[in-house]
């Protein structure tokens, strides 16, 4: 065991940092006049320290440093991870009982070449680590999706983690391919999901995106499944107000229950918002960290040092106080753990008025034209603006 030791003279007595790869998580603090001693949370100084140990210590590949700080989780006292697995619950329109936050896996041992920002370097972590880690981290809810390419490798995660089926909640989402083919596709994809994840059901199912001309039949083939018990509940994905009034105009029988947008102060967009939630819909947001691409911005940087928190930490916990499910993922455990620590603290009123100005105009046409182009993705009609609404509510 590596143990650092540092001793800071104070008017009470001794200040003493203990950092190991078995308890790196500890303030200890002596008083001399009562020689009585009490753990004190220091998050900050222990991630560093511990990290810097695994480090020195453990050079190589992303994958063993990942496992030499899997050991240590166990004696992590400032991270409850019942916290994380008993999380607050958001209640769908239909009774099931959603987690609050959640672990994505786009990009985790496997990148889509028709990803939007697609990496060119391999991934450091497979999905079955990042995934396994994520959940003795404590998360239960695990967003998949057939176009991230990686479900077999997250099944395996799943089949071997040794929590009850029933303590998770697995969502899905079927690519735009399937839905252009109709049917007899739909079917067969999800009977390949439910089998690559090793389970007879999903909690949620979501159409990926609303392919033209297509999105409302793939729904009502979905209501079929749901019949079935494939899923609990039916959800949407990247739907714009548009959108989904012509799904509701379609006499569905299931209302879908969520709908999955990117939502962040950067990207915040309340009519759509607004409209969602007075149909009784929850939104869940992707993209809640921006990719952790902001985490320099001076404004964020300084309400994070108001709370004592960290950048990723405030849009997290934003993103929660404002009712939406939050998705983060990362491949790296310290990250998973910081990420998940956005239920003990709240922002003041005026530090989340402050994040809702956040979003320019040049941010409303990129999302735009994200949309354009990826709702025909990988269809017949890649590429063109076939059947595509080019008038949605954007904002």
């Amino acid at each position: 065991c590596v143990t650092l030791l540092f001793c800071f003279p104070t008017k009470g007595g001794l200040i003493m940092k203990i950092s190991s790869l078995s308890a790196f998580n500890f303030l200890v603090v002596s008083s001399v006049r009562t020689s009585s001693y009490r753990l004190l949370h220091h998050r900050e100084t222990a991630i560093g320290l511990r990290n810097s140990l695994i480090r020195r210590k453990y050079p190589g590949s992303a994958a063993s440093k990942t496992k030499v700080a899997m050991s240590s989780l166990n004696d992590m006292n400032t991270f409850n991870k019942n916290d994380l697995t008993h999380c607050p619950k958001i209640t769908l329109k239909n009774g099931l009982h959603h987690p609050a936050i959640g672990f994505g896996t786009y990009k985790l041992g496997f990148i889509p070449a028709s990803a939007s920002s697609a990496a060119s370097s391999s991934p450091s972590i497979t999905a079955e680590e990042a995934v396994s880690n994520a959940i003795k981290c404590g998360y239960r809810f695990i967003e998949c999706a057939q176009f991230y390419g990686n479900e077999q490798q997250v099944g395996k995660a799943i089949a071997e983690c040794g929590i009850p089926r029933e303590q998770l909640f697995l969502s899905g989402k079927l690519w735009t391919t399937a839905i252009e083919q109709g049917a007899d596709a739909i079917r067969a994809q999800v009977e390949e999901t439910l089998s690559d994840l090793r389970t007879d059901y999903l909690d949620l199912y979501l159409i990926h995106w609303p392919v033209p001309g297509h999105h409302v039949q793939a729904y009502k083939t979905l209501e079929e499944l749901y019949a079935q018990g494939k899923f609990k509940a039916i959800g949407l994905s990247n739907y714009a107000v548009e959108d989904y009034q012509e799904l509701k105009d379609s006499n569905i029988s299931v209302p879908p229950v969520v709908n999955q947008i990117e939502i962040n102060p950067f990207l915040y967009r309340r009519n759509t918002i607004d409209f969602f939630k007075k149909e009784d819909i929850v939104l869940q947001s992707y993209r809640g960290l921006r990719d952790g691409k902001v985490f320099s911005h001076p404004t964020l940087v300084k309400i994070g040092s108001k709370y004592k928190r960290t950048p990723a930490q405030i849009l997290g916990r934003w993103c929660v106080q404002k009712g939406f499910v939050y998705v983060p993922k990362s491949a790296h455990i310290d990250r998973m753990i910081e990420n998940a620590q956005v239920f003990d603290f709240c922002l003041q009123e005026e530090d989340m008025e402050e994040l809702d100005k956040w979003t320019t105009p040049e941010a409303l046409n990129t999302f735009l034209e994200l949309y354009r182009e990826f709702v025909n993705k990988c269809t017949s009609k890649d590429g063109t603006l076939d059947g595509v609404k080019m008038k949605i509510t954007v904002d």
